[in-house]
Parts: C-alpha cells; structure tokens; sequence
C-alpha cells in the first residue's frame, strides 16, 4: 500500500517531494515538413528559411533516399528568448510548427503541431533531459501545461476562483520547468493546428491505441530528427492525458525500444472503472466521496466539527468510504432498512447532500448532480474541474449544471492567450481555428472488449521491464472530474512489488483538476517536481 497524507502532512519527503495498450498504426511513420508554399497546410506561414539557406542544408545532409528528409526542417519557426528565474537569466530557442506523419510507402497521415522549447548552452543533449507534454480530453490540445504549468510564458487570472474580462495577461512563468527539463508540447490529431492529412479519416486516429501509436510515432521522430535517443527522456500528461502517458510507457519501450526515465501524471486517471457512473459498477461512489467532502468543506456545507481541519475531515471520510460505505455498496438491494437509513445520514454529514436527496439517490450520488444539488439552496452550482468555483444556471429546477463553470472561468483566457502567443512571441501563424477543446475526436474508441479502458497494467508492465521508471502524480483536493482517492485506489491495486511501490511518489494541492491555477500550488508543483527530477536523474 502506497503511504497515505492528508493536508496537515500530506508532503513529499524533503529528500524526494515527490488506458494494456502495445498496438502500432498500420505502418511507420516519419517525419516531414512542408517544404514550400505549395506543399504548407490550409494558412500556414510559408518556411521561413531561403532557397539558398534550404539548399546548404540539402548539400549537408545525406541522400534523401536513405529515409531522411533534408528538408524537414524548414516549415519550424525558431526564435530565441529569456527567462529570469529565481533570479537567473535563463536564454532558450523555441521551436513551433507542424510535423508530418507518413507512412513507409510516402502517403501523408497528418501533421502534428508542436511547441519545443531548450536551455541554450546547457551543454550536451545527452546530459540534458526532455519532457514530452500533453493534455487529455480526449480531445484537448496542449494548452494547459503549455501555458498554465510548465512553459516559460503563462496565463494570469486575477482570481483563481473568479473569471477574468478580456484582455488577459502573459507574463513570464516563474514555476517553468525550463530550468529543470526541455520541453515539447504536441497536440495529438484533431486538436490544436494538429490535423489528418487530406484524404485521411480523421477516425484513424481518434481510439485509445490509434491515438498512443500516432503520438509514440511522433515522440520516436522529433528524438531522431533533433538527436535527443540519448537524453533522459520523461512524459508528462494531464487527465486523459495520463492515460495516454502510461500506454505510451508500454508503446515507446515496446514498440521503438525507448526506455523513459520518469513521468508527470497531472490529475491522473489510468483505470476508467473507478470513474464510470454505470448501472452495476459501484466503485466511483466510494471513491469520489473524499472530493465530495472537501467540496462541502470549501462552501462551508459542514457540521462544525468537520469544517475546523480538512485533513482530520478526509481521513475520517476515507475509512467510512472503504468500509461502511462500500460493504453496504456491495449488499444491494439485500441491506436493511435500518442500515441503510444509518448510511444515508452519515454520506449526508459528510458531503452537506440532504438525506432526501441521498435515499433518492439509492446512496449513490453522481458527480453531475452533486454539482447541483450542493448549494441548491444559494441559487448556485459548483465546478467539476475544479469544485471550489461557483456558476449561477438559468433556474434551480434541473437536476444537473448547465456548465461547468471552472471550464468557464478559464476557457476565454487560454484561447485568447494561445493565440496571440503562438504568432506574436513564437512567430508561427496558421488560418486554421486552434481546438482548445474539440468534440470532434468523438465518438472515441475505447477498444472492442466490454469492460473498462486501463492503462494501469500498461504502466506497471512497463516499470516491471525497466525498473528505473519513476513516477510523479499530483493531485488536487477539489478535482471531480479525476478525484485524487480513485488514483490512490489505482496505484494500490497495480500489484507492484514493495521495492517499485516507492518508484512512485504523490503530492496533493488545495485546488482542483488544473492545480497550477492556484498560484501557491503552482509553486509547490514546481518544488515538488524540482525534487522529483533532481531525484530521478541522480539514480
């Protein structure tokens, strides 16, 4: 079992604050840009480079016949820039533009947006490590990490809890990883500037294993194009994007035979049991519980006994949800009336829900109608990304929010901000609409068999092969879209030995699904992975 912590101690050690899915595209991919104007995307900025400058580098590279491409480089927009952290100037050269993806025989798949980003003069690539970025969705482009966590430039709200008017602010992020870590951040197909090539059913792409392949693909080719196989080499996913991170544990090191060094889970879902509200699964009732009771500890729905110290709260919280709570779960329609009027009081006086609402609920209250019910009372609904924000829907009457207004508060900022960012500091521009958060991956393949996507196995198969894997997960006290006791639930079912059980560390922040917004736990995510890398490497 995994060490447990709760607010009051729930810290990584000073020394280390710290979807089974092996399937390949049809064929290799390789990687290629548009070489001129004719050959560039719907919009896309002609190379920035000369004929002449295009025709030294031909005459320097070998024959394209042996499978490279001498020109793949020339549709990338390069800029260099500073950074003052901690104190220090830090220069560094960004790298934005599309990557082809072609198969062996030469047929374009799709070309993948993607922003890099390096430490200039930090000596050989070798020794320096790299960190491929993604978010999740599925269907959400890179932006969050990109500009919210780990990149050297990042959105500001004047209230983590509170939407902010237009214009938004981009100032330099002081929690970057950049001094730690290159950076790549890729949007998958369909999301961002990322797109199918012409011809190409976007579909090919939009499955659990479709999207780990073309993805694996992409991080085997910018690895050989910019001569990093050597360099310690990390993912770091967000949400779904997890769940893509450990596949790709398993697909990288099966399929190309890349080892990793670590990775990042930001709000981590790898077992989708834990989090499907379906008839017959009981699972996600206990397991969102801790998250229902911290969200009524932060609106105050609370005895007074359990409002003075969260982590005494969630404790208590934790033994009922996996005892009581689960045996009388597991009883059915066979529990006894006395007990199950016992359980609806006590999930009442843990999660502020009326006893009514509770024994109407069967005792399962689901995540999109605790959003509602909550703080019916005060004409207000609470976030399911983030729970501590507040949205206002037209009436009180329905049973479910007419939208999550943690995605609200943020949405605005990161489109706004991505878009001026990209073309104005990168120097890349494209006509075609960035896909912050698209629909238009759905409906996505989960695969063909009848139980639940799980990459847990993937991960813990990929770390028994390479037992130097480290894994980091950060999680949020007020997340109800990936609840931080599911994950613990996860990691604790993956059947590690006791010796890889310490190979994975946790940390947990007062805030929700995105914890970087929270300016206090964006520091700490920042001292936290600081030790987790330094810790990592030293290995």
């Amino acid at each position: 079992m995994l060490p447990r912590h709760h607010p009051s101690r729930r810290s990584l050690p000073a020394a280390v604050l710290l979807f089974a899915l092996v399937a390949s595209l049809p064929a290799a991919a390789r990687l290629a840009t548009p070489a001129d104007d004719e050959a560039a995307g719907p919009g896309q900025t002609p190379a920035a480079a000369s004929t002449d400058e295009k025709k030294d580098r031909h005459d320097a590279d070998e024959d394209p016949a042996d499978g490279r491409d001498a020109d793949w480089d020339t549709g990338l927009q390069r800029r260099t820039h500073t950074l003052v952290l901690d104190g220090v100037a830090r220069e560094y050269t960004s790298v934005a533009g599309r990557f082809k993806l072609e198969a062996e025989s030469g047929k374009d798949r799709a070309e993948l947006f993607f922003v890099a980003y390096t430490l200039d003069g930090a000596g050989e690539p070798a020794s320096r490590p790299i960190t491929f970025c993604f978010n999740g969705g599925p269907g959400s482009s890179s932006v969050w990490l990109h500009m919210g966590a780990f990149g050297p430039r990042r959105v500001t709200l004047p209230g983590d809890t509170a939407p902010a008017p237009p214009p938004y602010p981009l100032v330099d992020n002081p929690y970057s990883l950049i001094d730690l870590t290159d950076l790549v951040f890729i949007d998958p197909v369909t999301t961002g500037y990322s797109r199918a090539a012409q011809g190409v059913d976007d579909r090919e792409f939009h499955g659990v294993s479709e999207d780990i392949a073309a993805v694996a693909d992409f991080i085997r080719l910018y690895t050989t194009r910019f001569e990093r196989w050597n360099s310690p080499k990390f993912l770091a996913g967000e949400s779904y994007g997890t769940t893509r991170a450990a596949g790709l544990a398993g697909e990288l090191q099966g399929r190309h035979g890349m080892y990793l060094n670590g990775l990042l889970l930001i709000s981590s879902i790898l077992d989708f049991g834990t989090a499907r509200f379906d008839p017959g699964n009981d699972l996600p009732y206990p397991l969102f519980l801790p998250t229902y009771a911290a969200t009524a500890w932060y609106h105050g729905r609370l005895a007074p006994e359990l409002q003075a110290d969260l982590g005494a709260t969630l404790e208590e919280v934790e033994a009922f949800a996996l005892g009581d709570y689960l045996l009388a779960l597991a009883q059915g329609s066979a529990l006894p009336e006395a007990q199950r009027q016992d359980i609806a009081s006590r999930l009442s006086r843990y999660t502020g829900l009326s006893v009514d609402y509770v024994l109407r609920s069967n005792l399962r209250p689901v995540i999109h109608e605790v959003t509602k019910e909550l703080t019916r009372d005060t004409g207000y609904t609470v976030g399911r990304l983030d729970s501590r924000f507040r949205g206002r829907d037209r009436d009180g009457v329905g049973s479910t929010t007419d939208f999550d207004p943690s995605y609200a508060a943020i949405q605005g900022a990161y489109t706004a901000v991505l878009n001026h960012y990209v073309r104005h500091e990168l120097g890349y521009s494209n006509d075609l609409p960035y896909e912050i958060l698209t629909g238009r991956v759905h409906p996505w393949n989960y695969g063909d068999d009848d139980g639940y996507v799980n990459t847990a196995e993937t991960l813990r198969s990929a770390m028994s092969q390479n037992p130097h894997l480290r894994v980091f997960v950060a999680n949020g006290y007020y997340d109800l879209a990936t609840p931080y006791f599911a994950t613990e639930y996860t990691f604790s079912h993956m059947a590690l030995p006791e010796e890889q059980q310490h190979h994975v560390s946790m940390a947990f922040y007062e805030a929700g699904h995105m914890m970087y917004i929270h300016e206090p736990s964006a520091a700490k995510l920042k001292a936290d992975l600081g030790a987790f890398y330094a810790d990592t490497l030293q290995r």
